[in-house]
């Protein structure tokens, strides 16, 4: 197929990386930019230095480019997302981009936390760009928890919020699905994107606990607010959409395998 070129954003991140791998198996040409001007030695991927958030080197990177799926994002520094995205956007069109795979989180229009909102916003800057989009919102992936349990056990009690749902999903099984998605026609918003079970934060943790081998009491504590209303409401989970196969149990096991 002539211009079937896909480029891949945040192609260095968790999600990103499991992209990357999954394009290059399917012999599409790809390429992933970066803002490091010592361009990484890939083989079978074009690298391109480029900066979302200033817009520099975009339209180079996205000279030839069909589609594009959207993993850039930096949740310590998310006032860039939406000025990246729309800087992607607009080089995406200039380049004749036909197609931008969105990824999104589970929850981001009913949770009113800061970086959520970002997200929503993102989704609907995409929408209306004019641009064949698709959009997938997941929920939320293994590591990221294991990241901040690993924060919170550093105290001698954890404390984790009350009545809060969580429904972790495999990122290599999120990527499988965007770059199906990318080979089709855009769909959208698709359906969401779920872990195989609804776990209490609470186990979470304890389960963390047992496989880390650390003994430390797990406390809830109510978060107050629209943020902890919402969490209790089970807003971050999508029990209709347990789409994904791989556990969280099965997580921990082969993270601390010994």
């Amino acid at each position: 197929m002539e211009n079937d070129t896909i480029m891949v954003t945040g192609a260095t991140g968790m999600l990103g990386r499991e992209v990357l791998e999954r394009v290059r198996r399917t012999g599409r040409p790809v390429r992933a930019i970066t803002r490091r001007t010592a361009l990484p030695d890939d083989a079978g991927v074009d690298w391109y230095t480029g900066d979302l958030a200033s817009g520099t080197g975009l339209d180079e990177a996205l000279a030839g480019v069909r589609t594009v799926i959207h993993c850039a994002s930096d949740i310590r520094h998310f006032e860039n997302d939406l000025p990246g995205f729309r800087h992607l956007l607009e080089a995406g069109k200039r380049a004749g981009v036909e197609h931008v795979v969105n990824i999104s989180i589970v929850g981001v229009d009913r949770i009113p936390y800061p970086y959520y909102r970002v997200k929503l916003e993102g989704e609907e800057l995409l929408a209306s760009s004019g641009t064949g989009w698709t959009n997938l919102r997941a929920t939320q992936f293994p590591a990221l928890l294991d990241f901040a349990l690993g924060a919170l056990s550093k105290l001698p009690v954890v404390l984790v919020p009350s009545g809060t749902d969580c429904q972790p999903v495999d990122p290599g099984e999120v990527a499988d699905r965007l770059v199906e998605l990318a080979l089709g026609a855009p769909a959208g918003r698709v359906p969401d994107f779920a872990g195989p079970a609804v776990h209490p934060a609470t186990r979470l943790a304890r389960d963390w606990l047992r496989a880390a081998g650390k003994h430390r009491v797990v406390l809830p504590v109510r978060v107050p607010g629209k943020v902890g209303a919402a969490w209790r409401a089970g807003r971050l989970t999508a029990p209709g959409n347990a789409v994904g196969r791989r556990t969280w149990e099965e997580y921990l096991a082969e993270r601390f395998a010994r």
